[in-house]
């Protein structure tokens, strides 16, 4: 016996409410509920939140709950854990839902701290990795607590080239060149 999951369309996505606090990403017409965060993970997001806010405006910062249209066998919306977005983009987005839609200007920076798990490091790595590709998105990194390293990729002709830091390496930004951290500094912030 086959059992088939309706499919839903980006329209039905956005209208979604199941009435509870649980955040879905869309993939390809499914809801895939994303779990709460690590504290581990918060307090690294919170840590990069703190180090861009000495370099950017607090209205080009976007943490954990605006959602990103990317491409995929259908419609897909991810839910980034840390963006920088462009003039363009902040004018396109303003007073609308925090949703950047695929006829709005791509973010400057992507960023995923990975969760632990098979499923969460594919999607990270794999997936959106190309979807992040696809999207334009000049400058993505991988933060990985797990691994102890940050993978920053840099998007040249279409394609991501990597650069992997771990420890005491000082990470070069592209986008961000005067922005000074150790792959350590941001992998351990929080921590006691």
């Amino acid at each position: 016996m086959t059992t088939t999951v309706r499919k839903l369309t980006f329209k039905e996505y956005l209208a979604y409410d199941d009435g509870t606090d649980a955040r879905y990403e869309l993939v390809d017409g499914e809801l895939v509920e994303m779990p709460p965060e690590s504290d581990r993970n918060n307090l690294i997001s919170l840590y990069l939140l703190s180090q861009f806010l000495k370099f950017v405006p607090i209205q080009f910062i976007r943490h954990k709950d605006t959602e990103l249209v990317v491409a995929g066998n259908r419609t897909r919306v991810r839910l980034p854990d840390f963006m920088i977005l462009t003039q363009e983009l902040l004018e396109a987005i303003a007073l609308k839902r925090a949703t950047i839609t695929t006829d709005m200007p791509s973010p400057a920076l992507v960023v995923e701290v990975v969760s632990p798990g098979k499923v969460n490091e594919d999607r990270d790595y794999r997936y959106k990795r190309s979807e992040y590709a696809a999207r334009g998105i000049p400058e993505y990194w991988i933060v990985d607590p797990e691994k102890a390293r940050i993978t920053l990729l840099i998007l040249v002709d279409g394609l991501y080239e990597e650069s992997i830091f771990q420890g005491t390496d000082l990470i070069t930004f592209v986008t961000f060149p005067t922005l000074d951290l150790t792959a350590a500094q941001v992998l351990t912030a929080g921590q006691v």
